[in-house]
């Protein structure tokens, strides 16, 4: 049963603070698409952690420091400052790297590259729903050329119907992501008590009285950080000037190149040093920052057995992201047991069961909730089908897709992985893999194309920002319903931005220009969906039995993984870094990972948790000068039109 303590006041979203996220969000989204697109020097959205979100958070306090002295009634409580920092979340997660920005770029692509000799037209291109993609001939020659205003009636009219289209998608998406964390969020936060940290650096910096900017150790690893990048700042602007190794220059550049056989098919392996990564790592448990150097190693050492057993002429051998799929999936599944109890009262309370739940002090009710995302999946149902998807296909391609949402979220709240993009592991790949292409009709293919915006990398999702936005909200007395109502309109409002600042940027650069980059991120995003399914047309692969084996390999080793560490406390094998440890992601960030194992493992050793502590803020004001002198380097190039530092990638 169900103890029920009395509730504690909560203090109310304040109509001013959702007036200025959705004031910031524009903005802020206009910095992100500058930055990752546009100049390509500079990547917010490709990190858990999102430093144009810090900064504007930063910029914030600094004028709450204002207020104080001069109009100390307009000083923004705690309970803002979180509610705006979600709201800019929630925004930045849209515009991201793994979001609109693919959609928009793959919308035209197929009707402005389909020519007689590839044969697009009538194999697929023209065979496309209008109401989703732009084939108007001027209005796709002109995205492409750049130099033209969107607002034209000739660009913008083609554009309006796809656009409110995938908009109500991408609401509807965001508003059902909210309502399972609704389901979600008292059993993760209050009954398992997961540690959320990536929420630490905002509450802390939020905290009435600001103890943290009280902490020397702060300002020390603050002025570490900012000395470097401040630095290599000027370096980037006056190349005579040497930079400090941390990410360019000689450290960037340090790959182990093998010539022969088997270890030539190492790949890609940077040694790349992060001072914000390292910062990030102090805030995880040390088993998974063992395990995610360690697991890196691990998919090297398959890579090289397969090139040492002759195996690597085998199609994808040895599977490294259908493993990894397999440790999202049994990721989600494991968090679904452990939580089994709660989801039968869900059931319960849903069918009018008599239950001890209480969802009186919840963003919504949970019934309620549950029908919301009733009635959302029977509109990504219909949407699908409209658009051409097989009506067999509806419900494992989504099923999939929550089950992927639900792990990522639940490895933010457990846990707080620096990065988790899986690549190549959507529903759109994993089920034309499995059955082979033949399987599926042209529309249906086409559909997994166009959906490929949301699948193709997971690093900017909405649903762990949504989650960790209650969790902050449990912590600051903030109440629940009030930023669930703010995190509905930031959806809604951040759509609609960012549609508005990435037509009007590539419309005014012209999304083949080569002044973008390098590299033309819009012609890499449009083409890769349209280039697999020309592969799927013209040269259909058969149905991949192995890599059902290799999903089914890396479902096994997760489930057995999370059994040995829920029984052996000693066990130092995390299943989350099995899952993520093959990303792009940790290919750049496994030594910073390593490094802050090593002084992490050292110093809970020798110094226990009290040393622990005492220190966290200095590795807290890394993260802070980082984000703080890199947001402004990559601002001072914007209004300067210059070349500037980017501390990340």
């Amino acid at each position: 049963m169900e103890m029920h303590s009395p509730k504690p006041k909560r203090s109310g979203v304040t109509l001013r603070a959702i007036l200025v996220g959705l004031a910031l969000t524009p903005i802020n989204s206009y910095w992100i698409f500058m930055s990752e697109i546009i100049r390509y020097q500079g990547h917010p959205t490709t990190i858990s952690l999102f430093y144009s979100s810090i900064f504007s958070l930063v910029v914030l306090i600094l004028l709450n420091g204002l207020l104080r002295r001069c109009v100390p009634k307009w000083v923004f409580a705690q309970s803002e400052l979180i509610t705006i920092y979600v709201m800019l979340n929630i925004g930045a997660a849209l515009i991201g790297h793994d979001s609109i920005q693919i959609l928009v770029s793959l919308m035209p692509y197929a009707a402005y590259f389909k020519t007689p000799e590839n044969n697009w037209g009538p194999l697929f291109a023209d065979r496309l729903p209008d109401w989703l993609v732009i084939k108007d001939p001027v209005a796709v020659k002109n995205f492409y050329r750049g130099g033209q205003p969107f607002l034209l009636p000739e660009n913008f009219t083609a554009w309006i119907v796809p656009v409110l289209m995938w908009s109500a998608f991408i609401i509807v998406l965001g508003v059902m992501f909210l309502c399972m964390n609704v389901l979600l969020r008292k059993q993760w936060t209050e009954r398992e008590k997961l540690s959320y940290p990536l929420v630490q650096l905002p509450l802390d910096m939020t905290a009435e009285g600001a103890p943290l900017f009280k902490e020397k150790l702060l300002w020390y690893g603050l002025a570490i950080a900012a000395v470097i990048d401040i630095f290599n700042g000027l370096a980037t602007l006056y190349p005579s000037i040497p930079m400090i190794p941390i990410k360019t220059g000689v450290l960037e550049h340090m790959e182990v190149h093998f010539t022969s056989r088997p270890w030539n098919n190492i790949g890609w392996l940077p040694t790349l040093f992060y001072p914000f990564g390292i910062g990030l790592g102090m805030l995880l448990p040390v088993d998974l920052l063992f395990s995610c150097w360690f697991f890196f190693w691990f998919w090297k050492a398959e890579l090289i057995l397969t090139a040492a057993l002759g195996l690597e002429t085998i199609r994808n051998m040895p599977f490294v992201y259908e493993q990894s799929f397999g440790a999202y999936m049994g990721i989600c599944v494991f968090a679904i047991m452990v939580s089994r109890r709660h989801f039968i009262e869900l059931g319960k309370h849903f069918l009018g069961h008599k239950t001890d739940i209480d969802d009186e002090d919840e963003p919504i009710r949970y019934r309620t909730a549950m029908w919301i995302i009733l009635l959302g999946a029977v509109f990504l149902s219909i949407f699908s089908r409209a658009a051409g998807l097989s009506p067999w296909l509806i419900v494992p391609f989504f099923l999939i897709f929550f089950a992927m949402s639900i792990a990522v979220t639940r490895m933010r709240a457990e846990l707080g992985p620096p990065a988790h993009d899986l690549h190549n592991g959507g529903p759109d790949r994993i089920i034309a893999s499995i059955l082979g292409p033949r399987q599926l009709t042209t529309e249906s293919q086409g559909v997994f194309s166009m959906f490929y915006w949301f699948n193709r990398a997971y690093r900017s999702h909405q649903m762990p920002f949504q989650l960790e936005g209650f969790k902050m909200a449990e912590r600051t007395q903030t109440s629940y319903r009030g930023l669930y109502l703010a995190i509905v309109i930031a959806t809604i409002f951040g759509t609609f931005v960012a549609f508005g600042v990435i037509l009007h940027l590539l419309y005014k650069h012209g999304a083949a220009s080569a002044s973008l980059g390098p590299p033309n991120v819009p012609m890499i995003f449009g083409s890769e969906p349209w280039n697999r399914m020309n592969t799927w047309v013209k040269n259909p692969a058969s149905p991949d039995t192995n890599s059902a084996i290799a999903i089914a390999i890396g479902f096994a080793v997760t489930i057995l993984l999370n059994s040995l560490r829920m029984n052996l406390s000693w066990f130092p094998f995390h299943p989350v870094g099995f899952a993520v440890s093959c990303s792009w992601s940790m290919h750049r960030l496994w030594l910073a990972m390593f490094i802050a194992w090593a002084i992490k493992l050292l110093m809970l050793r020798y110094g226990g948790l009290k040393l622990y502590r005492r220190a966290l803020p200095f590795f807290l004001g890394i993260i802070l000068g980082e984000c703080i002198v890199g947001s402004f380097w990559t601002i001072w190039g914007l209004i300067f039109n210059l070349p500037s530092y980017a501390f990340w990638p």
